[in-house]
């Protein structure tokens, strides 16, 4: 008599794996956030973490950086290896976000707004 069937094992080895990889197998991710002259840059270190489990989400004015893990790109079931959002300030110009994955390193750059952008005269209606 078979207690535990394949289909079972089948089922629920990638949450076995899962369990395994957070419980020790993937290192803490490290984030700097650096402000220079042309804007703000965001990095996010982490050497385990496989470039396309990474993804940067705009919110409003709310930036969410976070990498997920999944046994397989078509399983639905995926953990969080780590979350990061970020209140970003009215002067960054959010239009003009973007973000590459180079050497182990994940950086999302953001310009500051130009001040001759945001000043404009505006035009008076008749009616």
């Amino acid at each position: 008599m078979k207690l535990i069937s394949q289909q079972f094992l089948h089922n629920i080895a990638p949450q076995l794996d899962l369990l395994n990889t957070l419980g020790g197998g993937v290192a803490q991710a490290q984030v700097k956030v650096h402000k220079r002259e042309q804007g703000v840059v965001i990095r996010v270190s982490a050497p385990s973490v496989q470039p396309e489990t990474f993804h940067v989400v705009l919110n409003n004015n709310t930036l969410s950086v976070f990498a997920e893990y999944r046994h397989s790109p078509e399983d639905k079931l995926a953990a969080p290896l780590f979350v990061q959002t970020f209140d970003l300030p009215e002067t960054l110009d959010v239009t003009r976000i973007d973000a590459v994955h180079q050497d182990g390193e994940l950086r999302v750059r953001i310009p500051y707004e130009d001040p001759a952008d945001r000043s404009r005269e505006i035009n008076i209606k008749r009616r």
